[in-house]
């Protein structure tokens, strides 16, 4: 079976030995696409190996493992690198005609390796609807939401006063940064409200939380709100890419922390 997603067409044995020139492809699927593609790949016959490899592992053990699947010639370039510098751990699929590393949204809990696609695992993860709180802010404005699963269940967007930087020097430069320290200071407040009245009726329940927008400001709303203390172990990750956060914006994040990335390697025999 073929995958409708490959552009390998070719097949390559897993034991080759001689130089292998390999051809890769990187693409993103969001939860519904990816759990047909499980389902597609685990139709696929042939021989294959799947591997688990859980968040943190250390690259001696990642190299270790890889050997039991790749020969030194026949293993895709940069795929150690991949998997040691992964926050959430990986997956890999590497059959007779091509190797896919999944790079999965959520955090891998355990080592695993078997002959076969076997995707259950996988499958399993990305079919909890996880009940998540998103925290999307930069300076003047922000969108709060709580998600189970895929579905947006509560949300909050706003915007708050904070002027530009003054541009000219002198005394009225110290006033205007002053002025517009005490507005950045209350609208991280007002935000720091806003997050506790939403989140807090989820506060026990909750899987993990995801902050977005601008690291600064990130890392300054984390200062100022002592209620978000109490989620440091459950952050999952940061969307540092996001525009400036509005309902729209959210709903996409939304989307964007359930999509699983794929890198998929091809290869020919030289």
């Amino acid at each position: 079976m073929v995958l409708p997603w490959s552009a390998c067409n070719r097949r390559i044995s897993l034991a080759r030995v001689i130089a292998t020139m390999f051809i890769s492809q990187r693409f993103r699927l969001g939860r519904s696409k990816m759990l047909g593609f499980l389902d597609g790949l685990a139709l696929t016959e042939g021989k294959a190996t799947s591997l688990y490899f859980p968040q943190g592992m250390p690259p001696a053990r990642v190299e270790n493992l890889l050997g039991k699947v790749f020969a030194k010639t026949a293993m895709p370039p940069g795929i150690a690198e991949v998997i040691a510098g992964s926050e959430m751990g990986v997956v890999l699929f590497s059959g007779l005609q091509r190797t896919y590393l999944v790079l999965p949204p959520f955090p891998i809990a355990e080592e695993y390796i078997t002959d076969g696609y076997d995707v259950e695992l996988l499958r399993t993860l990305l079919s909890q609807d996880f009940l998540i709180a998103l925290v999307l802010v930069r300076l003047g404005a922000y969108s709060l939401g709580i998600c189970r699963g895929t579905e947006l269940i509560d949300s909050k967007t706003g915007t708050g006063l904070v002027h530009a930087r003054h541009k000219k020097g002198g005394s009225s430069q110290a006033r205007f940064a002053r002025h517009r320290e005490k507005q950045i200071e209350s609208f991280l407040d007002r935000v720091c409200g806003h997050v506790r009245e939403h989140v807090e009726p989820y506060a026990r329940s909750l899987d993990f939380l995801v902050y977005g927008g601008a690291r600064t400001t990130i890392l300054s709303l984390r200062k100022r709100c002592p209620f978000l203390g109490q989620f440091e172990d459950r952050i999952l990750r940061m969307l540092l890419d996001i525009p400036e956060p509005r309902k729209a914006v959210l709903e996409k994040a939304v989307g964007t922390l359930w999509s699983t990335d794929i890198i998929e390697w091809c290869g020919e025999d030289l």
